[in-house]
């Protein structure tokens, strides 16, 4: 197979533990790029909280950002297609956070919001802070997560954590049975929950049928539950070893941690 798009989520598997990129995958995907090879992020992320990593790769594909919910340009930031939240949904999610005392993080706009600090937020807002200005993501301290939620436009999704990820669980049934929106967990303690329908396969496959070509062309790399439907779907599923073990199972074949070169040696391989 003569593969032609890379596909790649970032924490967990493009990025160290440190947030950083291997000197080894920042060359090997720079050599597949010369070789004809489209690299696209595809991210749980707000486009506002990719900047280092899409300058570090220096990419001129857009990224597919907050789990598929939207597709962005870059270059001319922009979002160019999107399947947000409505106005009510989220008004009747955040009454449901209130009444189990769950807290989240709401991404939308160009910005993040939130009423809680959580040690989550307060993390991200110290990589942020050690960032250049011109990098730094967006979050709104408000009062009212309802209330915000009135004012935005646009709502990509929400960014639920907790300690207690028996509470999380449950919770997430919850919003599936009562709300019928999407729910996935992207790491260990977060659950993200944007509009039903929405995943990272769904968009990267229409981006990828955009361009003429199939999924069957795409090598996929992921390491959590939001990249099941990317990696089912690509022509070779790569799950990183320190995968979640349901993604291990699907995945066509496993590599190394994301301290290690497994994506370099890969991409050697086809490009």
């Amino acid at each position: 197979m003569n593969y032609k798009v890379i596909a790649l989520d970032l924490d967990g598997t493009l990025l160290t533990p440190e947030k950083t990129i291997l000197p080894e995958s920042l060359i090997a995907l720079q050599h597949a790029r010369k070789a004809g090879a489209k690299v696209v992020i595809v991210t749980g992320r707000h486009f506002v909280a990719i900047h280092p990593f899409y300058q570090a790769l220096n990419l001129d594909t857009p990224a597919i950002c907050c789990n598929g919910t939207l597709l962005y340009n870059y270059q001319e930031k922009k979002v160019i297609a999107s399947d947000p939240l409505q106005s009510e949904q989220a008004k009747q999610l955040v009454d449901l956070l209130d009444h189990y005392d769950v807290h989240s993080l709401m991404y939308a706009d160009d910005a993040m919001f939130y009423k809680e600090p959580t040690g989550h937020i307060i993390r991200t807002e110290n990589w942020a802070k050690s960032l250049p200005e011109s990098q730094r993501p967006v979050f709104r301290h408000v009062n009212s997560l309802r209330e915000a939620a009135h004012e935005v436009d646009s709502i990509w999704k929400f960014a639920l954590t907790d300690t207690d990820v028996e509470k999380l669980n449950n919770f997430t049934q919850v919003v599936e049975r009562e709300l019928g929106l999407a729910c996935e967990w992207s790491w260990h303690d977060q659950v993200d929950i944007a509009q039903a329908g929405n995943s990272k396969g769904k968009r990267l496959a229409q981006w990828v049928e955009s361009q003429g070509l199939s999924m069957n062309q795409v090598i996929a790399f992921g390491d959590n539950h939001n990249d099941l439907s990317m990696l089912q779907s690509a022509g070779i599923g790569v799950a990183m070893g320190n995968s979640v073990e349901e993604l291990k199972a699907c995945a066509d074949m496993v590599i190394g941690d994301n301290t290690q070169t497994g994506i370099a040696d890969l991409l050697k391989k086809y490009f």
